[in-house]
């Protein structure tokens, strides 16, 4: 198994208040294929805080004309 797998699993409410965000704005971005890597474990949805955090470092701009978000 993987060993980053083994880290803390996050449900979606758990993910969304880590990241600031709504869960139903979350749950946008998984389908849009906009936000966050997660793990699909049946019909269950979990999310790794270093995916969370890579993911937020991502968003990371200097002005909002540096780039534009999608």
């Amino acid at each position: 198994m993987d060993p980053q797998i083994n880290t803390e699993l996050l449900v979606v409410k758990e993910a969304a208040d880590y990241c600031r965000l709504s869960q139903s704005y979350l749950n946008t971005l998984r389908v849009s294929g906009g936000g966050p890597a997660f793990l699909k474990l049946g019909s269950a949805v979990r999310y790794r805080r270093t995916d969370l955090d890579a993911w937020l470092e991502s968003r990371l701009a200097r002005s909002t004309s540096a780039r534009e978000m999608a």
